[in-house]
C-alpha cells in the first residue's frame, strides 16, 4: 500500500502542473465581486452561464489598464493559471484586460465621458467667456513641436500686440498627463487673459495625455478662460469637453483667441470714409443754407425798397418842391443813414457766416486723421476708450494711436504746466 501525502504536498503539486500547463490563457466572462485593494491589487471573478473563477490583477499590471472595471462588465483577460497553495484555491493571473467587443481605450474615453458629463463638467453654465482683445495668452504645450509654430505664424499675420508665454510641456508618454496638469496649474497663476492647451495630431495613444481625468479636473477648476487644440479637426478629446471653447487644431485656437487686424483695419478705413462723409454733408448743408439766405436777400433786396422810396420821394419833392424840400431833405438824410446802418447790419451778417463756415473747414482740416502723424499729436485711450491727458494718473496704462500706429505705454510722469 502507497504511502499517503500531505495536503500541502497535492496542493504544490497541483500548483506545478496547473502553471506549467496554462502559461498563456486567453478567457472572456462577466465581472462579479469586485474589489479594488488599498494595496493596489484587483480582485474580482468572472463568470458565465454555468461557471464562475476567481482573478487577480496585481498593482504593477494596472498602471497598464486604461479603463474602470465594473460588476456586470463583459471582458477578455490576457494571463495565466495560479495556486494559491496554502488553500488550495487556483485563480486567473490577469496580465492584460480588455472589454469585450470594442479597444480599451475607446471604451475607457465612452467610460470617462460619461463620468465626466454627470458631474457636469460639461454644462455650457461653467463655460467662461474669452476676452475680445487678449493682452497675454499663455501656451501649454511642447516647445518642440509643429504646433507652437503653427500657432506662432498665424499670430503674427492675426493680430500681433497680443503677447505669449510658452509653458514648455510634455504632451505624450508616460508622466505627459501629470505635466499637463502641473504646467495648467502654472499657467492659471500667470495672470493670462486666455489659455491653449494642446499639440499636432498623432495617434490615439499619442494623444491619450488629454484623455485623462486628472488633465480634465485641471482644466475644469482653472480660473483662466481654456481653449483645447489637440491634434486635427476630427480628434476629439476629453479636454475638448471640459475647455471653454474647443478648436479643432492649435492654429484653429489661434483664430478663435485673436481678433483679424485686417477686419479691424477695414473698419477703421469705413469709420474714417463715414466721418469724412458726414462731416462733408454739414459743411455742403451750412453752404446751402448761407445760399438760399443770400437769395432771400436778394429777393427782397434793400435796393428795391430804397429805389421805391426813392421814387416817392421824387413824386412828393416834384407835389411838393417848395413846401417840403427841407422836409425831403431831411428825409433823405434819414433814408442814407438807415441804408447805410442796413448794409453795414447786412454785411456783418455774411462775414459772421462766413467765419463759421472757414472755422468749420479750419476745424476739419485741423482734426483730420491724417493730419495727427503730421503734426506730432496722437489719441489717447484708456481701455478702449478715448481720454483726456487731465484725466489721467501716474501708472496708468494708455494707448497712442495714430491712423497707423498704436503705442502701449505706462505713464511715469504727469506735470501739470
Amino acid at each position: 500500500m502507497n504511502s499517503p501525502i500531505s495536503v500541502s504536498t497535492l496542493n504544490v503539486q497541483i500548483k506545478s502542473l496547473l502553471e506549467t500547463t496554462f502559461i498563456q490563457i486567453y478567457v472572456e466572462g462577466e465581472i462579479s465581486n469586485l474589489t479594488y485593494h488599498n494595496s493596489g491589487h484587483i480582485y474580482f471573478s468572472i463568470k458565465d452561464e454555468s461557471s464562475t473563477i476567481s482573478c487577480v490583477m496585481f498593482k504593477g499590471n494596472t498602471k497598464y489598464l486604461k479603463f474602470q472595471l465594473e460588476n456586470g462588465l463583459k471582458i477578455v483577460i490576457t494571463g495565466s493559471l495560479t495556486v494559491y497553495a496554502p488553500r488550495g484555491n487556483y485563480q486567473i493571473l490577469c496580465n492584460k484586460i480588455e472589454p469585450s467587443g470594442k479597444g480599451a481605450l475607446a471604451f475607457a474615453f465612452e467610460q470617462l465621458k460619461t463620468k465626466l458629463e454627470a458631474k457636469g463638467y460639461f454644462d455650457s453654465v461653467h463655460k467662461k467667456v474669452l476676452p475680445k482683445y487678449p493682452k497675454k495668452i499663455a501656451l501649454v504645450t511642447s516647445p518642440t513641436g509643429a504646433a507652437i509654430e503653427d500657432m506662432k505664424k498665424v499670430a503674427s499675420h492675426r493680430w500681433p500686440l497680443t503677447k505669449f508665454i510658452l509653458v514648455p510641456t510634455l504632451v505624450q508618454g508616460e508622466g505627459a498627463s501629470f505635466d499637463i496638469v502641473n504646467s495648467i496649474k502654472f499657467a492659471d497663476k500667470l495672470n493670462c487673459d486666455i489659455m491653449i492647451v494642446g499639440r499636432g495630431g498623432g495617434s490615439i495613444e499619442d494623444l491619450w495625455a488629454f484623455n485623462e481625468e486628472i488633465v480634465a479636473n485641471a482644466i475644469y477648476e482653472a480660473k483662466t478662460p481654456i481653449i483645447s487644440a489637440v491634434g486635427h479637426e476630427i480628434d476629439y478629446m476629453i479636454s475638448d469637453f471640459v475647455a471653454d471653447i474647443r478648436a479643432a487644431t492649435p492654429s484653429n485656437a489661434i483664430e478663435i483667441a485673436l481678433p483679424d487686424i485686417n477686419e479691424h483695419r477695414i473698419y477703421l478705413d469705413s469709420l474714417e470714409n463715414e466721418y469724412n462723409n458726414r462731416f462733408k454733408n454739414i459743411l455742403f448743408n451750412k453752404q446751402q443754407e448761407l445760399s438760399n439766405m443770400k437769395k432771400l436777400f436778394e429777393q427782397n433786396s434793400i435796393e428795391t425798397k430804397f429805389n421805391f422810396i426813392q421814387t416817392e420821394i421824387n413824386l412828393l419833392k416834384s407835389s411838393f418842391k417848395t413846401d417840403l424840400s427841407q422836409k425831403i431833405l431831411s428825409s433823405q438824410n434819414e433814408l442814407n443813414l438807415f441804408k447805410s446802418s442796413i448794409k453795414n447790419s447786412f454785411s456783418a451778417f455774411l462775414l459772421k457766416s462766413q467765419n463759421q463756415i472757414d472755422l468749420l473747414k479750419s476745424n476739419y482740416e485741423l482734426n483730420h486723421p491724417d493730419k495727427k502723424d503730421k503734426n506730432g499729436f496722437v489719441q489717447i485711450s484708456k481701455e478702449n476708450k478715448i481720454i483726456s491727458l487731465e484725466d489721467l494718473k501716474v501708472g496708468d496704462e494708455v494707448e497712442l494711436q495714430t491712423p497707423r500706429y498704436i503705442a502701449s505705454c505706462t505713464l511715469n510722469r504727469l506735470t501739470k504746466q
